[in-house]
């Protein structure tokens, strides 16, 4: 699979990267031709050039950046010391080589919600026994969420009945 190298070139202190170009554009090209470049394409802007050529593979780069040539025009950009860099893949804002992932969509489908739980009322009047019993069924309802408690279980205010105590006349139960 053919693979993509550039060669970006800034603007020097005394000598704008064109400049460069232009001294060194025909020995690149050739040099890139010759040793068996698939494509290349020259690129001028505001911050200097870049030279991008195509490969069958990275021996054959490799062979094109240790020629006389290369290194000849590589040492001689307009600034030395940050004017110069040498990459794989395409220059300046050609993006990455691999596309990104997609990411998943936001929205209601990705929170699975719990099943709604029944409701129960129920209205007592004077039978404290059903009361009792009701209650002590509701106590042995597993919560649905255990991270939050039940105020009604925790509460220290609270106190439950005795065992054989009965249950407060004409009130109403109530279980969500």
């Amino acid at each position: 699979m053919a693979e993509w190298w550039s060669i970006e070139v800034f603007h020097g202190d005394k000598l704008p990267a064109s400049r460069w170009k232009d001294a060194y554009e025909d020995e690149l090209t050739e040099a890139a031709v010759t040793n068996g470049a698939l494509y290349w394409e020259w690129h001028e802007f505001s911050y200097g050039v870049i030279f991008e050529v195509c490969f069958r593979d990275e021996e054959q780069w490799d062979a094109f950046v240790m020629l006389p040539t290369v290194r000849a025009a590589l040492d001689g950009v307009p600034d030395p010391v940050n004017g110069l860099l040498v990459y794989k893949g395409r220059g300046g804002a050609a993006g990455p080589r691999v596309p990104r992932k997609p990411k998943p969509a936001p929205g209601a489908a990705a929170l699975e919600l719990e099943e709604p739980r029944k409701r129960r009322r129920i209205r007592l009047r004077s039978n404290a026994a059903e009361v009792d019993r009701l209650l002590r069924e509701l106590d042995d309802e597993p919560l649905t969420d255990p991270t939050r408690s039940d105020p009604a279980r925790t509460d220290p205010a609270r106190t439950d009945p005795a065992p054989g105590d009965p249950a407060r006349r004409g009130a109403a139960a109530s279980a969500d």
